[in-house]
């Protein structure tokens, strides 16, 4: 059988860069998704550059062992979307794995100030992140319910549960959370998975950045850091799961599911936040029309 095909949106660096890589380790071909053609479109926290393009993590998945195909894309315009399935459509005739990760980074994401002294434009990542989400998903169920199987997958944090970054973080981390659980009562029945998945802290570019400036506070986290390609071998998992009906529609801690279906990070468990950081909402069996 041709390998699987997965879709990991917003891929240029960060997360979805490691997450696409994970998948290429797992054999997929995988479209990835942005908007940076040259190192240097992206600037850090501190106005230092950020590296990464499309075209790269297209080659890093290529180099993982899957195949990587790098597609410039701009979640926050539809038509662009639907160019974009329209491609894999057309070139894979499946697909089965969406991740959906794009987001929007606003440069006063991790200030200290409340919601209202930010700029206004924070609240940008309700359309590319929230938004643009529902829409990937909207594109993905075309393809994946008359074939009868995939994953339609959400890259969440513990922001769902617990203060995070601000308001507008916040409500897009649960707005992503609850596409799982309602995407889920929809698509029952057609071998269409959902999930909504709780990262941990992750070793990205960022914090790559942060450890070398500030090595006393971030040492000390990059040790129990996930790396984002466990993230993939997660969602892979679940997938291929026996209670992937079950699972479909929750939100799930990465590092709990990982135990329960035998998934490390390179060898290494990681610890769940649970305790620290609160828990995700459980499914609801009610339904109202």
């Amino acid at each position: 059988m041709d390998s699987k095909v997965a879709l990991v949106t917003g891929a240029s660096r960060g997360a979805g860069r490691g997450i696409a890589r994970g998948f290429g380790e797992l054999g997929y071909t995988v479209y990835v998704t942005g908007r940076t053609t040259q190192p240097g479109d992206a600037l850090n926290w501190d106005g230092s550059v950020l590296p990464g393009t499309v075209a790269e993590t297209a080659a890093e998945v290529t180099a993982a062992g899957g195949k990587g195909v790098a597609v410039l894309c701009d979640h926050s315009d539809d038509a662009q979307v639907a160019a974009l399935f329209e491609q894999i459509k057309q070139e894979q005739g499946r697909l089965d794995v969406l991740f959906n990760n794009a987001t929007y980074i606003h440069p006063q994401l991790i200030s200290k100030l409340p919601f209202w002294e930010k700029d206004l434009g924070a609240v940008g990542i309700l359309d590319v992140g929230l938004r643009s989400a529902y829409v990937a998903s909207w594109h993905a169920a075309q393809i994946m319910v008359p074939q009868g199987s995939g994953i339609i997958a959400f890259g969440s944090s513990f922001g769902g549960s617990c203060y995070m970054h601000g308001p507008a973080y916040g409500a897009q981390k649960a707005g992503i959370d609850k596409f799982a659980h309602d995407m889920e009562h929809d698509l029952r029945g057609t071998g269409v998975t959902t999930v909504s998945i709780w990262m941990g802290p992750l070793v990205t570019e960022r914090s790559m950045i942060a450890r070398e400036t500030s090595p006393e506070q971030y040492e000390g986290f990059i040790k129990t850091a996930e790396n984002p390609e466990f993230t993939a071998h997660i969602v892979d998992a679940i997938a291929k799961a026996p209670n992937r009906d079950e699972l479909s529609g929750q939100t799930l801690i990465g590092a709990e599911i990982a135990r329960e279906l035998g998934v490390t990070d390179r060898g290494n468990e990681r610890p769940s936040y649970r305790a620290m950081l609160g828990d995700p909402r459980p499914k609801n069996p009610a339904a109202v029309y």
